[in-house]
């Protein structure tokens, strides 16, 4: 819901969201890595299926920057009424 107070310059984390989640990538390819040198199996799974929800979470963000700003609506627009209460 529109209140009217947002800020005029707010900006979207997606590119932060898109940078911390090459950091986790970086660390989740690693410790599968590491995990399956030292024989450690179930570890080198669990970080292995961590690395998967990342690309596909890397994959949303990189779909959502592509798509562009969406419209919003300026300071001249008047903030919208609150719902009422049902009785």
């Amino acid at each position: 819901m529109r209140t009217g107070s947002e800020p005029v310059t707010a900006r979207s984390p997606l590119r932060l969201r898109f940078w911390l989640g090459l950091w986790g990538l970086l660390w989740s390819v690693g410790g599968t890595v590491l995990f399956s040198l030292a024989d450690h199996p179930g570890w080198a799974a669990a970080f292995a299926v961590l690395s998967v929800i990342v690309v596909v979470d890397l994959g949303v963000v990189v779909h959502h920057i592509h798509q562009g700003p969406h419209y919003q609506p300026g300071p001249d627009v008047p903030p919208y009424e609150p719902p009422r209460a049902r009785s």
